[in-house]
């Protein structure tokens, strides 16, 4: 009877041993961490703590390795946003509630029901308990980039790598265990295809539910709903020491081993691939990596420099000025690169039978649409830009041509060995100039002199030094436009007439502005020289101006294809999915140029359809750009103190607040909304969930119904959710919120992640 109560009691003792090992030390409510004191509650082990860790500039919220010398991240909670501040601080709330708060703002940690206690248990797992001790809410749940010993990955659940080492928010590869029993590795923001997976553990319908496991022992396996084993993915029974398996950064990912015994660091005892080129889209759009001495190196397109020379996942862009496909005369302004033995994502539009390469590299180059192309066997795959998932491998025979500008279109041509013969005629011609521009300079030096005594005799003293203007009289103007009898245009800084210049050979739009500014000629002067230093595609150019007596002249290149609302709004002219992408990019282009490559900043205050005009080859151009310049202050089109047009106008001008240049941004949003769905942003005449443009397209985001926007249209699913998004970022109702242009630009491009965006406050605020 007492060897039986004694080894009752000895099995009582055991249990509440193992029970509070499991357990972890208590943490009540009323509890609370701050970054620089207090700021984290260990596990009973003393290995695991959860709290605040410092990283970058600020700090994150998560479960650390504390017992070892390298502190070691195994999971972050809310990843995505940014790092707190010193003063932020969390709350185990009386309410039973887990809460950081920073800035006078709050936010929940754990989504569960009131819990009574938490405890960080000794396997690295964060849990919260109701009163009856169950687990109501459990940090294994919901990894991040880590499985720890005893954690498993469940179907349907994945791991994703975080953006860098010092960067944990979400980043380019995820982990998944699918629920066909395969584990696979993909690119972020991929189908679960087998297009897009680089690492695939081949266990697919050998089982529902199967989950990943990792031992104690650094056994990693799949288990199926039975709990039979349906696969070693390493055999385990390594040495008792610290284990974890990761998806690192650069898309692999890694079984590690700590010795618990030793000081030294992490050490890689299994990896899912000896390829460090492997993971697909590593070097970001429009680059492809190379291996270096078992080093990965990102390399650009021919003709393409990196958005970010630092940066190789930020990817490439064209580092030539793009311009039209074909001259006039049919012959075309763009020639093609090659690059070999590359693998890219297939993403061709069409697929031709080909007998060479030279027949593949001609088709591309005499279709507008095709921006490279894909030979290999006899095939030849047109595709367009932007490329991913490139690498270099040698086990592929294929040919890349790339369509890269000619020597005129060029901007930043490579700089290439001069050759003896061409440095002797280069310098032959070098001399031969100096004396014609000699000669020149002495007869410009004669007609400036004279230009600049006419000028002054009609006040325009200053204008001339800086504006690469001509200076017209009210009488020239008259007389080029007959007596301004051909109105094109009328808005409510002025009418435009269509005229003709340089004896009849050049077409122009001249405007005569109605309030300009009340200061006097100075101003306006100063005004013109810095819209006359502004020079891009994809802004209408100003040739001229006239300053006589009271009347105040602009004269603008002539666009012979109108507005884009005369596009957009009207049957039978409404341009195909492809030609609006590019409309897009071009306005996004031409108010980024106005916004951060100016000399001095330049918001434009209305940009809307009709102040988007159309060149002869459909190239889109932002007209008006100077007028938030050279109108007077009260200038209003619809609302008093308000600049801007209805339906376009930020929210920020009617609360009267500093308006920046996120007006602009606010209001090319609802013009990327227009471009999408081909219509205005009110139209009552649909019906009533349809009217209002925003609020609609919100609607069929959040439902994930974005075709209703096209209709019947054939588009690129991916270019038109990534056009969404964007759009629905810029209107949102906080300015802060809303991304500069050159964010804009990146995201329409598909060179950065486009987060979720999330509800417009209001969408009446901005009607």
């Amino acid at each position: 009877m007492a060897s039986t109560t004694l080894l009752f009691l000895l099995l009582s003792a055991f249990c509440v041993a193992a029970a509070a090992q499991q357990r972890g030390s208590n943490i009540s409510r009323g509890s609370s961490l701050t970054p620089t004191s207090n700021s984290f509650w260990l596990s009973p082990n003393r290995l695991y703590a959860f709290g605040f860790y410092k990283q970058r500039d600020g700090y994150y919220l998560g479960i650390f390795v504390d017992g070892i010398p390298q502190k070691t991240v195994v999971w972050t909670a809310n990843r995505d946003d940014s790092p707190v501040p010193s003063t932020a601080a969390l709350h185990f709330t009386s309410e039973g509630r887990l809460r950081l708060q920073t800035q006078g703002q709050q936010k929940e940690i754990a989504n569960s029901a009131s819990a009574s206690s938490a405890s960080m248990l000794n396997s690295g797992n964060f849990v919260l308990y109701n009163s009856d001790g169950d687990i109501v809410w459990q940090s294994f749940d919901l990894p991040t980039d880590t499985l720890l010993p005893g954690q498993r990955l469940s179907a349907g659940k994945e791991l994703i790598c975080s953006m860098s080492e010092t960067n944990p928010s979400t980043g380019l590869f995820r982990l998944k265990m699918q629920n066909d029993g395969n584990l696979v590795q993909y690119p972020v923001e991929t189908p679960d295809t087998a297009t897009y997976a680089y690492y695939a553990s081949g266990t697919d319908g050998k089982g529902d539910n199967v989950t990943l496991n990792l031992d104690d022992e650094g056994h990693l396996y799949l288990l199926n709903t039975n709990g039979s084993n349906i696969k070693n993915i390493t055999d385990g029974g390594y040495n008792k020491n610290l284990y974890r398996l990761r998806i690192d950064p650069d898309g692999i990912f890694r079984l590690y081993s700590h010795d618990l015994g030793q000081n030294g660091s992490w050490s890689i005892l299994w990896s899912s691939s000896a390829n460090k080129c492997a993971p697909k889209g590593l070097c970001g759009l429009n680059a492809f990596c190379v291996l270096l001495d078992d080093r990965p190196v990102c390399n650009c397109l021919p003709e393409f420099n990196f958005v970010v020379a630092s940066n190789w996942s930020s990817g490439c862009i064209r580092n030539f000025e793009e311009d039209i496909c074909k001259s006039k005369d049919g012959s075309t302004k763009y020639t093609m690169s090659t690059l070999d033995n590359t693998w890219w994502e297939d993403a061709s539009y069409s697929t031709l039978s080909l007998p060479t390469q030279e027949d593949c590299e001609q088709a591309c180059l005499e279709d507008c649409n095709c921006e490279a192309a894909l030979f290999e066997d006899g095939s030849c795959k047109k595709q367009r830009l932007p490329l991913r998932f490139g690498r270099r491998s040698l086990s592929n025979s294929n040919i890349l041509f790339v369509k890269v500008g000619s020597t005129e279109v060029s901007r930043q041509g490579s700089k290439k060995e001069l050759r003896t013969d061409i440095l002797v005629i280069s310098i032959s011609l070098a001399s031969f100039a100096l004396i014609i521009l000699a000669i020149s300079g002495v007869l410009i030096h004669r007609k400036n002199l004279w230009a600049y005594k006419k000028i002054s005799e009609t006040g325009n003293v200053g204008l001339t030094e800086g504006v690469a203007l001509r200076s017209f009289t009210y009488m020239e103007l008259e007389k080029v436009t007959n007596g301004f009898k051909e109105e094109i245009g009328k808005g409510a800084s002025g009418t435009v007439y269509k005229g003709a210049i340089s004896n009849g050979q050049r077409i122009v739009a001249v405007k005569k502005l109605e309030k300009v500014f009340a200061e006097g000629q100075r101003e306006f002067q100063n005004e013109l020289k810095v819209i006359g230093r502004t020079h891009h595609r994809n802004l209408v150019r100003l040739l001229g101006y006239c300053l006589d007596g009271p009347n105040r002249l602009l004269v603008y290149e002539y666009m012979s294809n109108g507005s884009l609302a005369d596009l957009l709004f009207t049957a039978g002219k409404q341009p195909c999915w492809i030609e609006r992408m590019g409309i897009a990019l071009n306005v996004a282009r031409g108010i980024l140029y106005l916004h951060e490559e100016c000399e001095t900043q330049i918001i434009h205050c209305d940009i809307k359809p009709q102040n988007i005009l159309m060149d002869e080859y459909r190239c889109a151009k932002i007209s008006d750009f100077g007028l938030a310049k050279l109108l007077m202050h009260d200038q209003t089109n619809t609302f008093t103190g308000i600049r801007g047009t209805r339906g376009y106008v930020a929210p920020e001008w009617h609360r009267k607040l500093p308006v920046t240049v996120k007006a602009d941004v606010y209001s090319y949003g609802i013009v990327l909304l227009e471009t999408i769905c081909c219509r205005k942003n009110v139209d009552w005449s649909l019906p009533e969930e349809e009217a209002i443009l925003e609020e609609w397209v919100y609607h069929c985001f959040e439902a994930g119904e974005l075709g209703k926007l096209v209709g019947d249209e054939e588009v690129d699913k991916r270019q038109l959710e990534r056009m969404v998004k964007v759009g629905l970022w810029c209107i949102l109702d906080e300015p802060s919120l809303r991304p500069s242009m050159k964010k804009v630009l990146l995201m329409l491009e598909g060179t950065v992640d486009i987060p979720v965006p999330p509800s417009p406050v209001s969408f009446l605020s901005a009607i």
